[in-house]
């Protein structure tokens, strides 16, 4: 079957930053994410420990919204409108709300960090499946890539694994709103500004998960510093610098070739967890680090994305 080219919608929001240059920045963008996004499930810890995971995340998505768009109003960034500003709610309800407040909220639960990163880090067989939605072709070589990454993942969380079936549905819920709105954000939105754009991502999350806090939580703050701590580092670190680079990485590469970095969010989340909190470092997480670059390496080589027409 030939592969399709996704067509573009009218109302779609190119801004300056639409297509990030090659060399330089856009080599460091990778790696830089992965650090960036592990760190989450490393703030997010206090976070849940002093308040209930929906009003964290209404605080992050607030907070961070509000900050983003200041700075895109500042720079004169062009704002969607229309479709396109509509795609876009879809994209932040999906990609923020449903994927957060499902990790979150098993973390609250008590559901294990490293299952929680485990779930995320399947995100990329989602999308390659999916792939020939957004007229994407996966390789032998991507496949295999991806099979290594699986491997690596499984192996990084093997020794620490605790099932409950409430958990593993908001994992399993929090890993459908990562890839339906990576996929979702691909054929609908590509070439958005991505400061405006993820502002506006933000900002329709944000009153979603707080109507869902009011419904389902008692809102209150236990421990200020921590919530604070907590909060400061995922609006700055998580939902601004993180998403920034996770956007702004879609308009440059395939979904599935981007997709590929969350097999290695589950090693780097437990090296960091040795690193800040002095939890202890498993061999297996480290072969799970080695095997998971593998798959990462293997699943960048020779991808093949058709050019979107004009």
């Amino acid at each position: 079957m030939p592969s399709v080219t996704p067509t573009r919608p009218r109302g779609r929001t190119p801004g300056p930053s639409a297509t990030p240059r090659t060399g330089g920045p856009a080599v460091l963008a990778p790696p830089l994410f992965v650090l960036l996004w592990s760190s989450a499930f490393i703030a997010g810890i206090p976070g849940v420990e002093s308040a209930p995971p929906l009003l964290l995340m209404f605080a992050r998505f607030g907070l961070a919204g509000l900050l983003l768009a200041g700075f895109a109003l500042a720079v004169r960034a062009p704002w969607p409108r229309g479709r396109a500003l509509a795609h876009l709610a879809v994209t932040g309800l999906l990609i923020q709300a449903v994927q957060f407040g499902g990790f979150y909220t098993a973390l609250d639960l008590g559901f294990p960090a490293a299952v929680v990163s485990l779930v995320q880090g399947l995100n990329p067989v989602v999308i390659a499946f999916a792939a020939r939605l957004l007229g994407e072709t996966v390789t032998a070589r991507q496949w295999a890539g991806f099979a290594l990454g699986a491997a690596g993942v499984t192996l990084a969380v093997a020794d620490r694994l605790s099932l409950s079936a409430g958990g593993v549905l908001l994992c399993l819920l929090g890993l459908l709103g990562l890839s339906a709105g990576t996929l979702y954000q691909k054929r609908f939105v590509p070439d958005m500004d991505v400061r405006s754009g993820t502002a506006a991502q933000l900002l329709a999350a944000a009153p979603a998960v707080g109507v869902l806090s009011l419904l389902l939580e008692e809102p209150h703050v236990t421990d200020w510093a921590k919530f604070t701590g907590s909060v400061a580092w995922m609006v700055l670190v998580n939902s601004i610098a993180a998403f920034l680079l996770l956007n702004t990485m879609l308009q440059r590469f395939s979904a599935s070739r981007v997709s590929t970095l969350f097999f290695l969010t589950p090693s780097v989340t437990a090296l960091m967890a040795w690193l800040l909190v002095g939890q202890s470092l498993h061999p297996l997480a480290i072969a799970g680090l080695v095997l998971g670059g593998a798959g990462v390496l293997l699943a960048n080589r020779q991808v093949r994305t058709p050019e979107p027409a004009g």
